[in-house]
């Protein structure tokens, strides 16, 4: 039986010969860490290649720090100018916004009924424009048909003045009669057609204003939809789905404040036509529709409609008058108290201190527009406050 030989099993190795190598062992590979501010979970963005290859970064320098920086401000400028000189444009757009929020439920409603999206949205829009109409038909055949009057009646009124002895004395005293035909020369006449062309302007530019509302409003409530979509797209995936049930539920906000004032102001217009009826007021459906397109201005509408109202009433007679300023003292108690309160709690749930103080602001930052738009930018900003910065201070 052979034996074995133990140094058989061993490499040969050669005296004076470095002993040999063993393998190296192996590196695990780095673990990507994200840049801050980047979902890990979200692939990365790779270019398509359809316009080349990218090309390194650019090395960071004093002088392209500068340049970036001048250029920011730059852009900076020239955006606010742009803001400034678009301001008239940037209103309307906000106005048309704000109402399409406004009237979205309308279509929604409508939709849920069965009603294709695009006779939704013309249903509404044809409503719209027949309210509108229907104010200018009220409102424009007392104007024209009282100016008219007047015109008729100045002759008469100058002769009234001519046999009155008071006036023939003050007439002769003071050279009135020097003084009208001294101030009636070319420069006078001049500024009196500019005050005419100034005021055609004006009638023109507020139809072409209620006009652009008008038809920007009916754009957005067909593209609603896609809007907000797209709105909700510019949200990092991670927060997305947050941001989107806190602006749904703003956006409802503003459709709940919209549904609400529309519904004080036809209250407020339906007793104020009870009202001058029952008193004998000239034109009372003209005067309702007044009140109620005043009452939908925030603080300052009511009291604008009150004031009108009061002022054809001592044209009237002087108990016609007494009798409308007492009822609407009456009536815009048991509103501001009573009635905008429970509404707003409702549907906007918004503090009334809030809504004062949020009403001065508006109509101190941009007027009328202003006014409107307070109300559902407190409940907007209340509802941001307590579900996320107010959670978020609780955590730290």
């Amino acid at each position: 039986m052979p034996q074995h030989d133990p140094s058989a099993d061993e490499p040969d190795v050669t005296p004076g010969a470095p002993p040999a190598a063993s393998p190296p062992a192996e590196v695990p590979p780095p673990v990507p860490v994200p840049a801050p501010g980047v979902d890990p979970d979200e692939p990365p963005a790779v270019p398509s290649g359809k316009f080349g290859t990218p090309g390194r970064p650019l090395r960071r320098s004093s002088f392209l720090i500068g340049f970036t920086g001048a250029l920011g401000v730059l852009l900076a400028y020239t955006l606010y100018l742009g803001i400034r000189n678009a301001g008239g444009i940037l209103v309307l757009v906000v106005i048309a916004l704000f109402l399409a929020v406004g009237l979205n439920p309308a279509v929604v409603r409508l939709r849920r009924w069965g009603v294709p999206h695009g006779l939704a949205v013309a249903v509404v829009a044809l409503t719209v424009v027949l309210l509108l109409c229907g104010g200018v038909v009220a409102l424009v055949p007392p104007i024209v048909t009282q100016s008219g009057q007047f015109i008729d009646q100045i002759p008469s009124l100058l002769d009234e003045l001519r046999r009155n002895p008071t006036v023939n004395d003050l007439v002769e005293r003071y050279d009135v009669v020097e003084r009208v035909q001294g101030a009636a020369n070319a420069d006078t006449i001049g500024r009196a057609l500019g005050g005419v062309l100034g005021g055609a302007q004006l009638i023109f530019g507020t139809v072409f204003r209620t006009l652009t509302v008008l038809v920007l409003t009916i754009y957005f409530l067909a593209y609603f939809d896609r809007l907000r979509s797209l709105g909700f797209s510019l949200v990092p995936r991670s927060r997305r789905e947050r941001v989107q049930l806190i602006g749904d539920a703003i956006l409802t906000k503003v459709g709940a404040y919209m549904v609400g004032a529309l519904s004080i102001a036809v209250l407020a217009g339906a007793i104020t036509f009870v009202f001058a009826l029952i008193v004998g007021l000239p034109y009372p459906f003209a005067l309702a529709v007044v009140v109620a397109v005043t009452d939908l201005i925030p603080q300052i509408g009511a009291t604008l409609g009150a004031v009108i109202v009061t002022l054809v009433g001592f044209a009237s007679d002087l108990p016609t008058g007494i009798a409308c300023a007492v009822f609407f003292l009456i009536y815009q108690q048991v509103e501001n108290y009573l009635i905008y309160p429970k509404v707003m709690r409702r549907s906007v749930e918004v503090n009334e201190v809030a809504a004062l103080l949020a009403a001065l602001l508006g109509v101190a930052l941009l007027g009328v527009v202003g006014a409107l738009i307070a109300i559902p930018t407190v409940a907007a900003l209340q509802l941001i406050l307590r579900e996320v910065v107010l959670p978020r201070q609780e955590t730290r």
